[in-house]
């Protein structure tokens, strides 16, 4: 087993105990995700106890969506500054806290501040320092481990789904929250497992040390209330800023986090709806939740095909366009789900609408990482999880007004599947702009003489004729008449 203890530069084991952080964060995504999506399951018996629409009640499962991807840099900022074994254990317990508050609550606004802020606040400082660690541990087999990490999220909901119903039928929603509160304190055991990997890439530039080592030696000459001492603070937490944050500057990046911001809206309402849904085009209450296993089963095979078929050498170049092509499916499965009225067409959806959703949420990170690089992995996902936060927060109440308005789901399903179909092609289109470029810069356009070039230094004047047609592509210069080379 590779030696990773605390401080040691090395490069990613691709192994050893990395197979204990991917088990790591394979319990964080069930703790998280998982249960964030079971609580849509809630939805009919908050909607029922409380008498509200489904605006209101949408609410609760936009805030602690929306929460977990806001504070997402606040997780990355712990985790990077104290440790990520820290900030998962932190995270354990005001997520258990929130769940088990929210027990004993009394009226939905109730709800939004214990299951909503302060479960989404625990789930923040857990869910991306986890899901940084494995982008450390692998290098050659990182989307696989991925693929396994990120597989609890369908194999939570997989079997969460029917407990959970099972458990608010004999215990009330009262009691299942309860029991999911205590469920969630198994954070801290996975924040146990996360040990520290100190990578060569992490080291800050030269010419950062330099400037940060002069000053702390002058630093240690000066008292503790001089201009010295918060000039030296303010250089080295810049520093330190600059080399966390410089990937917001890069176009690649932009245009990433531009699409996320489409593909958020788009993903989040049917974990909220297609219970409801199943239910008012006349499935029962097992039926439905039995839809939500299965979209949880096909999401693990998803994640875990997908990932080992894209760490194959012959898609390993082309995880980005497979990353495209997954979620461009799943905005194509939305648009056919309104003409889907019974279970057995309900279920060939739930089915597809899983796999691919499982296959793109596995290259989120590995894609972050072709864009930003190692060193910065853990900062770059906080971001792009934290952009998830609004979409996650304003498509399901969106969703909800559209159906209390139109008395459909149909629009709300539309808006969703365009939402994503768009953030594959912008992403594509971006793509394709960058490889056009790289061409121009690689072959140049050609004179309207391609023979000849011209050119002048001072009073002499050169020509090269260019044998373009050789195949060696070598070019013979000749002189012109009277020049001397000397």
């Amino acid at each position: 087993m590779a030696k990773v203890n605390r401080g040691q530069s090395t490069a990613p084991p691709d192994g050893g105990w990395g197979w204990m952080i991917v088990a790591g964060c394979f319990l964080v995504t069930i703790c998280t995700r998982a249960v964030t999506r079971c609580i849509s399951i809630f939805f009919v018996e908050f909607q029922t106890h409380f008498a509200q629409d489904y605006a209101q009640t949408a609410w609760i499962h936009s805030i602690v969506d929306c929460v977990t991807m806001l504070c997402a840099p606040l997780g990355s900022v712990v985790s990077n500054h104290l440790s990520c074994q820290v900030g998962i254990m932190l995270g354990g317990l005001l997520a258990s806290t929130g769940l088990i508050l929210g027990s004993f609550a009394t009226s939905l606004k109730h709800l939004y501040l214990t299951l909503g802020v302060l479960t989404g606040l625990g789930f923040a400082l857990c869910y991306s320092p986890a899901i940084a660690m494995v982008g450390k541990y692998f290098s050659r087999r990182k989307a696989l481990a991925y693929g396994i990490a990120m597989s609890g999220s369908g194999i939570g909901t997989f079997i969460l789904a029917p407990v959970v119903q099972f458990l608010i039928e004999q215990f009330s929603w009262r009691g299942a929250l309860l029991i999911l509160g205590g469920f969630v304190l198994h954070l801290c055991v996975c924040g146990a497992l996360m040990r520290p990997i100190t990578l060569k890439e992490d080291h800050t530039t030269p010419e950062q040390n330099h400037i940060c080592r002069t000053q702390k030696q002058d630093f240690k000459q000066a008292s503790p209330y001089s201009t010295l001492t918060k000039e030296w603070v303010q250089t080295c937490l810049c520093c330190s800023l600059q080399q966390e944050y410089n990937f917001l500057l890069m176009s690649d990046f932009v245009v990433l986090a531009i699409s996320v911001l489409f593909m958020a809206y788009g993903c989040s309402p049917l974990f909220v709806y297609l219970v409801p849904y199943a239910l008012s085009v006349g499935v029962s209450h097992q039926q439905a939740a039995f839809l939500m296993s299965i979209l949880g089963v096909i999401d693990i095979i998803g994640n875990i095909t997908f990932g080992w078929l894209t760490d194959r050498r012959c898609l390993k170049n082309y995880q980005y366009v497979c990353y495209l092509f997954a979620v461009g499916l799943d905005g194509l499965c939305y648009l056919c789900l309104p003409m889907l009225q019974s279970l057995p067409l309900l279920v060939p959806f739930s089915c597809t609408f899983g796999y691919f959703d499982g296959a793109y949420v596995t290259l989120i990170p590995v894609v972050t990482a072709e864009i930003v690089g190692t060193t910065s992995l853990s900062s770059a996902l906080g971001v792009v999880y934290f952009l998830h936060a609004v979409p996650y927060l304003v498509s399901p109440p969106i969703a909800g007004w559209l159906v209390d308005t139109t008395g459909s789901y149909t629009a709300a399903f539309l808006l969703c599947g365009f939402s994503m179909i768009f953030s594959s092609v912008l992403l594509g289109f971006a793509r394709l702009v960058k490889k056009m470029k790289k061409t121009q810069l690689r072959f140049p356009a050609k004179e309207s003489d391609p023979k000849l070039q011209l050119w002048a230094n001072g009073s002499v004047a050169y020509s090269v004729a260019s044998e373009l047609d050789q195949k060696d592509g070598e070019s013979v210069a000749m002189a012109v008449p009277g020049y001397n080379p000397t």
